[in-house]
Formats: C-alpha cells, sequence, structure tokens
C-alpha cells in the first residue's frame, strides 16, 4: 500500500465532490476513527459492572453450547468464557459482536445510553481520537459533506463514541439490539454492519455516492471497495495481508496528536 498525506487524499476526494455532488463519506469506528475497541470496552464495563440481567444468560448459554463453550452458573463467568472463546479464533467474529449488543438485554435502551456514555468518558475516547482521521472529518464538516460511522460495534457506545469526533448519532450505523416494551432483547437487527454487511447497511440508509470509505480491517474491505477512495488508517496486519485485492487503496499517513 502507498502512504498518502492528508492533504494529498483530501484533494482526491475534493475532486470527487466537484465532479459529482452531494456524496458521502463513510468510516470504521475501532481503530479506524479512534484506537481500540469501544465495544470491548463496553463489554468489559458491563461484566465489571455485574450488569448481565436473568434476561440474557439463556442466550449466552445457548451461544456457548453451539461453539463447545461449557456452561457456568454465573453469567458474568460466562461471558468471560466466551470473550476468550473469541480470543482464540473458537467464536465467530459476527456472533461476538451481535452478543456485545444483545447482552444487555433486560436493560431499558435509555439506561443502556447512558451507561455507554459513562463508559466513553471514563475510557477517555475522545484523547484516543487519530489526528489525521479528525482532520478529515473536520474537512467534510467544512464542505458540508456528510460522513457516515459503519461500526459493528453496539449503537448506544459508537453514538456516544462519535460526538467527540463531531459525528452526529443520525449518522451511525450499528449493531442494535431489538426492544420489547422499552427493554432491550437478545437478539439484533440484520444486517449487521460486519463485512459485506457494512455496504448492505450504508445503502439501506443512502444511495448517494461513496466518495471515500476508511478501514482499519479486512471486515471493511467491503466497504472500502465500495467507494472511489478507498483509504486505510493505521491498518492491522490482517488488511495489510489483503490488500493487493484492492489495488487502489492507500494507508493514509499516521500524525501525532
Amino acid at each position: 500500500m502507498r502512504i498518502e498525506r492528508v492533504e494529498e487524499t483530501l484533494e482526491r476526494i475534493r475532486r470527487e465532490v466537484e465532479r459529482t455532488p452531494d456524496g458521502v463519506l463513510a468510516f470504521d469506528g475501532d481503530g479506524t476513527l479512534w484506537s481500540g475497541d469501544v465495544g470491548d470496552d463496553l463489554f468489559m464495563a458491563l461484566l465489571e459492572h455485574g450488569g448481565v440481567r436473568p434476561e440474557a444468560r439463556e442466550a449466552l448459554e445457548r451461544l456457548g453450547a453451539r461453539h463447545g463453550v461449557e456452561a457456568h452458573p454465573d453469567a458474568v463467568t460466562l461471558a468471560h468464557a466466551l470473550f476468550k472463546a473469541f480470543e482464540a479464533g473458537r467464536l465467530p467474529e459476527k456472533d461476538t459482536y451481535e452478543m456485545m449488543a444483545w447482552i444487555f438485554a433486560g436493560w431499558h435502551a435509555e439506561e443502556m445510553r447512558g451507561f455507554a456514555q459513562e463508559v466513553v468518558t471514563r475510557r477517555g475516547v475522545a484523547g484516543r481520537i487519530h489526528p489525521e482521521a479528525r482532520r478529515v472529518v473536520e474537512w467534510a464538516r467544512g464542505q458540508g459533506v456528510d460522513c457516515y460511522v459503519v461500526s459493528a460495534s453496539p449503537r448506544a457506545v459508537v453514538e456516544a463514541a462519535v460526538r467527540a469526533v463531531g459525528i452526529t448519532p443520525d449518522f451511525v450505523l450499528a449493531c442494535t439490539p431489538k426492544e420489547e416494551g422499552g427493554r432491550l432483547r437478545t437478539s439484533v437487527f440484520e444486517p449487521v454492519p460486519y463485512g459485506p454487511g457494512k455496504v448492505t447497511c450504508l445503502r439501506q440508509r443512502t444511495n448517494r455516492p461513496l466518495y471515500a470509505a476508511f478501514g482499519d480491517n479486512v471486515f471493511d474491505l467491503d466497504l472500502l471497495a465500495a467507494a472511489r477512495v478507498p483509504v486505510a488508517i493505521r491498518p492491522k496486519v490482517r488488511l495489510r495481508d489483503r490488500a493487493a485485492e484492492l489495488p487502489a487503496l492507500v494507508q493514509l499517513h499516521p500524525e501525532e496528536a
């Protein structure tokens, strides 16, 4: 992958804006807009809080049974075991991201949003924004170009995190648990914005031209490929290993805060 300065990338996007008006940018969240993973932050905070409610326990047991994770009478211990199975490659990524959203089953949606905001504040997400990503978002806002965030992390925590970079929750597409009577359930809305689902979710929201997309991992590849200007921000090994599949992909030069 060729490394490109922010100014070069913005110039290429500017040319796309001139060529076709009313387009958008799309960003992955974790690792792309900010360092670390706010979905993991939220999940671990829930377990530390002991906030797994009875409504989620049976679903955790069913998930564990499907993937050979031993059941445990304590839901928090079982959730930790499932996460370890994910880290070991025994629990599929998509299943894990869904679990991180529906594990709040039994919570009121507003209650989860408040908890997520506390986690984002406590974990200092505002100080974890990548400077080069912030520059792109600020340029887009100045040009009147809408920026979508397409993430497999739970919607509540992504909505809280994007405020730190000046993006409103209206432009967040993330893993969203279903509700019943105001309480969250053990299921999520499909498609989940993971892999090809990122493109599907974005296209369900808007058919406007996609000037540029930004990602850091291999499951952002479909979203990157859908953009006129595909850009990797601090790419992980799995994306670098497959970068040849998308010859137009460039890496944005990392900047210091």
